[in-house]
């Protein structure tokens, strides 16, 4: 198989990733360790690239994933608003690599490799 187990059930790892995602989007950078960055990733790109497709299929696909938390208060904007309205017209001209990840060191207490991961 060629995606990281991250040491939980597929149920566990889908929960954990969509609460990354959605956190990604909404603040557009997160402290995280390696190995959940870099699967994250992979999983950032493909709703970002569903929201430069933009029609209501891809618009479906994305909501059924990305949860839904206000991203914005005073817009009343929501983070599939978000991705659709704000981050994916940013992106237009570019064919993937939206993200960064950037090595911070060890966490403290079990020295996990720690990264900040963002949107380029």
């Amino acid at each position: 198989m060629s995606y990281r187990k991250l040491g939980r059930t597929s149920s566990q790892r889908k929960a954990m990733l969509r609460d990354l995602a959605t956190d990604l989007i909404i603040s557009e950078r997160i402290e995280t360790t390696e190995a959940r960055a870099k699967e994250l990733r992979s999983v950032v790109e493909k709703m970002i690239t569903l929201g430069k497709r933009g029609d209501l299929h891809a618009r479906r696909q994305a909501a059924a994933f990305i949860r839904k938390e206000i991203a914005n208060a005073e817009e009343k904007q929501d983070a599939l608003q978000k991705l659709f309205s704000d981050i994916a017209p940013r992106y237009a001209e570019r064919q993937g690599g939206y993200t960064r990840i950037m090595k911070l060191g060890p966490r403290r207490g079990d020295g996990a490799p720690m990264v900040i991961i963002e949107l380029v």
